[in-house]
């Protein structure tokens, strides 16, 4: 009888490993999934400040609203990890009030290079609310994970920092947010 009881104890403590083996590597997924979610925002995020930077420097627009796009362009791709937020908040209210009519898309798409700087701006413009819930889901599903009473008793989250949301306006331009076609 006591065989069978330490076998069974065995057994259980075997289990018990897997398991807590199977959420640590599970949550160290989640960790890297995040690390790549926050690598393709930031890109996505370079890339609109580039492409409003160029259009701004383009001589497209008028000059108060190159003047306006070219400062919030700069201001966040120079900003601080935790100025970004707001840095890339302001360049999407920038983004609307300038291109809020879609007559200064087109007016945009009317001077030679401007189709070209339009289509780029409006792909940019797309891609970042996408990266952005890409990245907030991971998140979410690592804090989700990281809230579970094993989780936090066994300490398997390690010293890995606690995931943050990265919140924002991202509301893209009307006239800049529909598709060709649509």
């Amino acid at each position: 009888m006591t065989v069978t009881l330490i076998v069974w104890i065995v057994v259980a403590l075997i289990a018990i490993g897997v398991y807590l083996s199977w959420t640590a590597g599970r949550l160290d997924r989640l960790h890297s999934r995040i690390d790549a979610a926050r690598a393709a925002l930031d890109a996505q995020l370079l890339r609109r400040a580039s492409v409003t930077q160029e259009l701004a420097t383009s001589g497209v627009l008028d000059p108060a609203a190159s003047i306006v796009l070219y400062e919030a362009a700069h201001a966040a791709r120079q900003a601080e990890e935790d100025q970004r937020e707001v840095a890339e908040s302001e360049l999407s209210a920038a983004l609307r009030a300038v291109f809020g009519e879609p007559a200064q898309v087109e007016a945009v798409k009317e001077v030679p290079g401007g189709e070209d700087a339009a289509t780029e701006l409006a792909a940019a413009v797309r891609r970042v609310p996408m990266a952005r819930r890409f990245h907030n889901d991971s998140v979410r599903a690592a804090r989700a994970l990281r809230r579970h009473r094993t989780v936090r008793l066994f300490r398997l989250a390690g010293h890995a920092p606690f995931p943050l949301a990265f919140e924002m306006d991202d509301a893209p331009p009307v006239a800049l947010a529909d598709r060709p076609g649509t």
